[in-house]
């Protein structure tokens, strides 16, 4: 009975040591953790966070999953994290270009039809001023003054290869100017009622 009772105490000493020391080994995927962070960081230089905004938010969060599970001191599943925000980071690298160059086509012919909307617009004062429209004849040929400086330079930064800025400008812009007609046409609108 004695040696039953220190078999079953030696055993339970055993599998309690050994669980120690398999628990005790576990350590931070460091490796894949540096790895997510780098291909992240090229992701970034390569402009990824720009024209494949969901692809690269995907590989943040991923990594920030991954740091989270660290802390949490969930290793294996950290490390799946980390490795999946490498993945993601290569994906977004390689559809930067193409993105880039769809964005780049569409800022250039959004860069037209702007400049048709700006020569629209200054028709339609031209129409307004002729009928003696109460509109703000100096601060629209500012605003009109501005976007063609503006043009210039999107035109430019189309060029240079700054294809996110200049379509954010040029939706901005584009914006603007339909604002503009519709105040003036609203002014047009409520003189000929009043007539």
């Amino acid at each position: 009975m004695l040696k039953g009772d220190l078999f079953k105490r030696l055993l339970v000493l055993s599998v309690v040591f050994t669980f120690a020391i398999l628990s005790g080994c576990a350590k931070p995927p460091t490796k894949e953790m540096e790895n997510a962070e780098k291909a992240l960081a090229e992701a970034k230089q390569q402009e990824a966070d720009l024209y494949v905004e969901d692809v690269f938010t995907k590989a943040e969060e991923s990594l920030k999953k991954a740091k989270d599970l660290v802390v949490e001191k969930k290793y294996k599943e950290a490390k799946t994290s980390a490795e999946e925000t490498g993945k993601l980071a290569q994906q977004a690298i390689s559809m930067v270009e193409a993105n880039k160059a769809k964005m780049k086509a569409e800022a250039e012919q959004m860069a037209q039809d702007v400049q048709a909307a700006m020569d629209d617009l200054k028709s339609f004062i031209a129409k307004a001023i002729k009928k003696k429209a109460q509109i703000n004849r100096e601060e629209i040929q500012g605003m009109i003054g501005k976007w063609e400086v503006d043009m210039v330079n999107i035109k430019d930064q189309i060029q240079t290869g700054k294809i996110r800025r200049a379509h954010d400008q040029l939706t901005s812009m584009k914006e603007q100017i339909k604002s503009q007609r519709e105040g003036i046409a609203a002014t047009l609108e409520a003189k000929a009622e009043k007539k």
